[in-house]
């Protein structure tokens, strides 16, 4: 009888570690990272936070809430305003290498722009390329799963166009 009991419970462990196993296995993850942002690496976004604050928040807003709520028209110097980078902006609109390459180049050699004038400079000689990639985690990181979803399926979308 002590047999039996011992086979059985040694036969429902093994079964419920298979189970488990082909469970994670098969459900999906947001570790599955689409792009190259971590919004879901705390490391990363622990570290984007305190560098946007250091190098960003000074223009783009402490709460990402951009330089000022007309955001989409010129200012005095004819030059853009900082965007929010929340969920009222437009930054979940472009895939992840286009942010990383605005960031790192800057927009007028980023989009190759001849005749435009910005006030975003570039964080090539600043910023690492994995603070950057740190930066851009954190802001994704504050946006809803839903916009996250979005900017995802962008991504995969981007990728499949390389």
């Amino acid at each position: 009888m002590i047999k039996n009991f011992r086979f059985t419970l040694f036969a429902l462990l093994c079964a419920a570690i298979v189970a488990a196993a082909v469970s994670f296995w098969l459900l999906p993850s947001r570790a599955e990272t689409v792009g190259i942002l971590l919004p879901d690496n705390s490391e990363f976004v622990s570290i984007g936070k305190r560098v946007y604050r250091e190098s960003c928040a000074s223009c783009h807003g402490v709460n990402l809430e951009g330089q000022v709520a007309d955001w989409r028209s010129p200012g005095a110097d004819g030059m853009m305003p900082a965007p929010p980078h929340d969920e009222t902006g437009h930054t979940w609109h472009h895939p992840d290498q286009v942010l990383f390459n605005i960031t790192k180049l800057g927009v007028v050699k980023a989009a190759n722009l001849k005749n435009y004038e910005s006030a975003m400079p570039a964080y090539e000689d600043v910023l690492s390329d994995k603070e950057i990639i740190a930066v851009l985690s954190y802001i994704k990181s504050t946006w809803s799963e839903e916009t996250r979803a979005r900017h995802d399926a962008m991504n995969k979308s981007y990728k499949a166009k390389e």
